[in-house]
């Protein structure tokens, strides 16, 4: 009896320790959901919120998360901090901003993980999700009235740029294996309108501190 309760407290102290170390090492992930209203996310401050509540819900505490999304003033690559970043399953992504938006990064469908270090459905999967929010040019930079009113319209106007999460889309084009820019939205900003491209109103979450 004594021994079954020491291996009982045990394995409970490791599975502690290893949701510990997940909490001081994940700094990205792709949301495993999106609002639920197209690309209204209610703007920054609520994509925000959204990638706050995400971690949270996923044991991850004491970060400030930012949304990977571009406005018409507001460049994605300057939301997210210095860097390093590494996903839920403690595989770095890039050393800093200047990694990321260049070819030396770790972005790929096998570590562009959710907050819960599961993988996103790609190109090949039933559904697609692989289209991922961004509003932005490759170099992370603003791409003008492509955010669906700075993220906050869900309706048949409007155009959202999105990337892929899995590197892959239907030729070897740059755009097509894009994490961030591969394509814009067809139909406008609705829920409907994002699935129907292969997406799912999915964004990127960066800890920026």
């Amino acid at each position: 009896m004594r021994k079954l309760l020491f291996f009982s407290v045990t394995a409970a102290l490791l599975v502690a320790g290893t949701a510990y170390a997940q909490d001081k090492t994940m700094s990205f992930f792709v949301t495993s959901v999106g609002s639920g209203k197209g690309a209204d996310l209610g703007g920054l401050a609520g994509a925000d919120a959204h990638c706050s509540k995400l971690a949270e819900a996923a044991g991850v505490t004491g970060k400030t998360w930012h949304a990977y999304l571009s406005t018409k003033d507001t460049d994605a690559r300057d939301r997210i901090g210095k860097g390093p970043w590494v996903n839920a399953k403690g595989e770095k992504i890039a050393d800093d901003v200047a990694s990321l938006h260049s070819d030396k990064n770790n972005l790929t469908k096998q570590t562009a993980l959710d907050e819960k270090g599961e993988v996103i459905n790609g190109r090949g999967d039933k559904p697609n999700r692989h289209d991922i929010l961004t509003g932005s040019n490759p170099d992370g930079t603003r791409a003008a009235d492509k955010t669906c009113g700075d993220w906050t319209l869900s309706g048949a106007e409007g155009v959202a740029l999105m990337g892929h999460s899995d590197r892959t889309g239907l030729d070897d084009s740059a755009a097509a294996k894009s994490w961030n820019s591969s394509h814009g939205s067809r139909g406008g900003c609705s829920q409907e309108a994002l699935k129907g491209t292969g997406g799912d109103g999915l964004f990127y979450c960066f800890a920026s501190e």
